[in-house]
């Protein structure tokens, strides 16, 4: 009888036991947890140190290599707007001076066809007229593709427009003036195609 009765009353303390343990067990599993947090919270703090570039390094090699290729750009920019504008240049005076040989060949034609009129001028009135129409005809068309004749006589002598092949003494005009133009001097949109042939007065 007895022994039976011991038996509950072990259970029981093993009960208040297990009770008071649980609270015990609880706490340490927390401080556990606690420590194991700890220690992430710290290494992480190093990481974010080490993201932060400490003062006084040097220049990032990135930032310089991106200089280094803008800089390569601009100069290719330079460049390609240089060449365009040459290239721009090259194709207006192609289309300008295109017709500079036929021009050329068109002048003699026109230094004959002036001499014929000179030599009609006291033949017939209607044939020299009916010529001198032609004439005029001819120097528009030629005026329309860009030609204009140099402007010579009682001029101031410019190498650069007159070609002089001989001086002369003439009270006519002032020294250094074109007192003669041998034969016509002509520009193709304001480039000199033939200069004129003057004499000079001295």
């Amino acid at each position: 009888m007895n022994e039976e009765k011991n038996i509950p009353i072990e259970d029981e303390n093993l009960e208040e036991q297990a009770e008071e343990l649980k609270p015990e067990e609880e706490a340490e599993v927390q401080e556990e947890a606690a420590a194991q947090e700890e220690p992430a919270e710290e290494a992480a703090e190093p990481e974010e140190k080490a993201a932060e570039p400490e003062k006084g390094t040097e220049e990032d090699p990135r930032d310089k290599k991106i200089e280094e290729l803008n800089a390569k750009y601009m100069r290719l920019m330079a460049d390609f707007q240089n060449q365009k504008k040459r290239f721009d240049k090259e194709k207006a005076d192609i289309h300008q001076y295109a017709n500079e040989k036929i021009v050329k060949n068109l002048l003699e034609v026109l230094d004959n066809f002036e001499r014929a009129l000179d030599a009609t001028k006291d033949a017939d009135p209607s044939l020299h007229e009916g010529m001198e129409l032609i004439f005029k005809q001819l120097m528009a068309a030629l005026e329309k593709a860009g030609v204009a004749e140099i402007k010579a006589l009682g001029e101031e002598f410019d190498p650069n427009f007159h070609n002089a092949v001989m001086m002369e003494e003439t009270d006519e005009y002032e020294s250094n003036k074109v007192s003669e133009v041998m034969q016509k001097g002509y520009t193709l949109n304001s480039r000199v195609i033939r200069p004129s042939m003057v004499k000079v007065a001295q």
